[in-house]
């Protein structure tokens, strides 16, 4: 039961910690921090503990998908704030700091008011053994309750249907896309994974969908068998991305250009989009108008990011956690469109990622691979064989001082120039490794500039 007191701590705890204890708590709790573990019945048992409600005081919107959930959750916050409401994200993982997983009003909480709610986690749930995201995500549900918002947004950290975020009901279900990722807790194919997806789905609830070229049968079924309204991209949803506008129910929105990545970000826009005119009883929509620019501009570092640390005279430097095949071929056709510019390339993937499916759609459009080194964990793919498969594919690549990124990262820009491009992609953790300094301008830690409309 949280008291007032512990409620207190939640919003005042000090924030005068040292950095990522608030991560090594976590996994001291865990037990078995590397471990996954899908299922609801300890979460929900905890939750009872806790005397958290599956159905939050206010409204809650899931966001599900391979690819693209960073993206609209990040579009839905902006939207959200720059129409003046609090809005709380939950989003994983983190990059640098594990505070990073939880914005209210845009801003992370302090690892101080993290460690009060993991103590209170421990001290009254302590007795159910939780998992690295179950424990995450119950003390952010703690840091909610206490910072009352007017719209909880909750990403999904691994399919749906047995994920943690999931025994919190929803007021509107999202889902981006589904591929092929996480097969060996998913599934082996496309409709397996959308069925684990679609687990999200609640009776009556509305679901936005952003499949518009294959949606997954599986999907569709779930949707109807549940009896959720269905919005689908391409069919009630239609995006002009030239027009930059949004069709939907015979009404049209003027949207503003999303500021990364390629033609998927307009569909990830307009899927936010239409979640406000989904929930404009509760959060009224006249409120929520995009318009021809960003009062309140998204950040998202890490996806299709672009950054000039070596000036105007040096490559750029382009960022992307793109780990499937999707998300590949999406950051592919971003390279496509810098026909000349050479391209040199920061990567690893983790054991089970697809890692040729990966390197495939890039294979024409990088001219020089530098494999990085991961934190070695049970999901780590052995060194050998990453190298082995760079060797299989004739690609030309120098793994540098054992593949120690900061060394790899001054050996990838050396000999480029002005168009030309340095590209990190394949893993969080590729990502993780790079100076946050290097990041400044993007980097969480802060309250994002925001004029409520």
């Amino acid at each position: 039961m949280q008291s007032e007191a512990a409620r207190a701590r939640l919003v005042q705890a000090p924030g005068a910690v040292p950095a990522d204890r608030v991560n090594a708590r976590v996994m001291a709790l865990a037990g078995a921090p590397g471990h996954i573990e899908l299922g609801l019945a300890r979460m929900r048992a905890a939750m009872a503990e806790l005397e958290i409600a599956p159905r939050q005081p206010w409204p809650v919107i899931t966001v599900a998908g391979t690819n693209g959930k960073g993206s609209t959750v990040a579009y839905l916050e902006s939207l959200y704030r720059q129409a003046g409401y609090r809005v709380a994200a939950y989003t994983s993982p983190h990059l640098w700091r594990f505070v990073e997983r939880l914005r209210i009003d845009g801003t992370v909480l302090t690892e101080g008011q993290w460690l009060a709610a993991l103590e209170e986690v421990a001290q009254d749930a302590g007795h159910i053994p939780l998992t690295y995201f179950e424990l995450a995500t119950l003390a952010a549900l703690l840091l909610v309750r206490a910072a009352a918002p007017e719209l909880l947004i909750l990403e999904v950290g691994m399919g749906g249907r047995l994920d943690a975020v999931n025994a919190v009901h929803p007021d509107l279900s999202i889902i981006t896309t589904v591929d092929m990722d996480h097969q060996q807790w998913l599934g082996d194919s496309r409709e397996a994974i959308g069925r684990e997806k679609a687990g999200i789905l609640r009776r009556g609830v509305p679901l936005l969908y952003g499949d518009a070229d294959d949606p997954c049968t599986s999907v569709l079924t779930a949707a109807r068998a549940s009896g959720a309204p269905i919005y689908l991209l391409g069919r009630e949803l239609v995006v002009d991305p030239v027009a930059g506008v949004l069709h939907m129910g015979g009404e049209c929105w003027h949207l503003p250009e999303p500021l990364w990545g390629g033609r998927e970000q307009w569909d990830n826009l307009a899927l936010a989009t239409a979640a406000t005119r989904l929930l404009r009883e509760r959060l009224p929509a006249a409120a929520v108008e995009p318009g021809a620019d960003w009062r309140c501009p998204p950040r998202l570092p890490g996806r299709c990011q672009r950054l000039r640390p070596w000036g105007s005279d040096g490559p750029t430097l382009l960022l992307d956690v793109a780990h499937n095949p999707q998300a590949v071929r999406q950051l592919a056709s971003v390279l496509r469109r810098h026909p000349g510019a050479r391209v040199h390339a920061l990567f690893n993937l983790l054991a089970d990622k697809d890692l040729d499916a990966c390197l495939a759609p890039l294979a024409g459009l990088v001219q020089h691979w530098f494999p990085v080194a991961l934190p070695e964990s049970a999901r780590t793919r052995p060194w050998p064989d990453l190298l082995a498969a760079l060797d299989t594919r004739g690609l030309t690549w120098t793994a540098v001082e054992g593949g120690d990124c900061s060394a790899s990262l001054e050996a990838a820009c050396a000999g480029l120039g002005a168009g030309d491009l340095v590209l990190c992609f394949g893993s969080f953790q590729v990502l993780a490794q790079l100076p946050e300094e290097l990041l400044s301008g993007e980097a969480p830690g802060g309250t994002a500039a925001c004029q409520p409309g």
